[in-house]
C-alpha cells in the first residue's frame, strides 16, 4: 500500500534530530516532492503524535518560527526548541548553524 502525502511527511519529520531544524520547503522535497511545502504545514496542523513526530523542529524557510504553532502558539515552539538547545533571536533560528544535513548513503559514496 502506498503511503499518503501526511505519512511521508511524519517520517521525515521524525528523523530530524534534536537540537536541529530543517524548513517546510527541505521536508516537502525530502517527503518526494518539492512543491508540498503547504502540504507540509497542512500535514503539521494535522499532527495526530506530537510526542513522536516533532513537528516544533519545522521552521519557514527564513528560519522563523510559526506564529500558529499548533501545539501552544510560537512561544511554546520557542521553549521546545530552546529545550533541545536551539537559540533563537526572537523568533528565528540560524539556519546555518542549526539546519539539519541529512546524511543519505548517496552523499557517502
Amino acid at each position: 500500500m502506498d503511503k499518503s502525502a501526511f505519512e511521508l511527511i511524519y517520517d521525515v519529520v521524525k528523523q530530524i534530530p534534536k537540537g536541529n531544524v530543517a524548513t517546510y520547503g527541505q521536508i516537502a522535497a525530502l517527503a518526494g516532492n518539492r512543491r508540498w511545502s503547504r502540504v507540509v504545514g497542512y500535514a503539521l496542523h494535522a499532527n495526530p503524535d506530537p510526542e513522536h513526530i516533532p513537528c516544533h523542529r519545522v521552521v519557514n524557510r527564513l528560519g522563523e518560527v510559526s506564529k500558529a504553532f499548533v501545539f501552544g502558539g510560537e512561544n511554546r515552539q520557542i521553549a521546545l526548541l530552546k529545550s533541545e538547545g536551539v537559540e533563537l533571536k526572537g523568533n528565528k533560528v540560524d539556519l546555518e548553524k542549526y539546519r539539519w544535513r541529512r546524511v543519505t548513503m548517496e552523499m557517502m559514496d
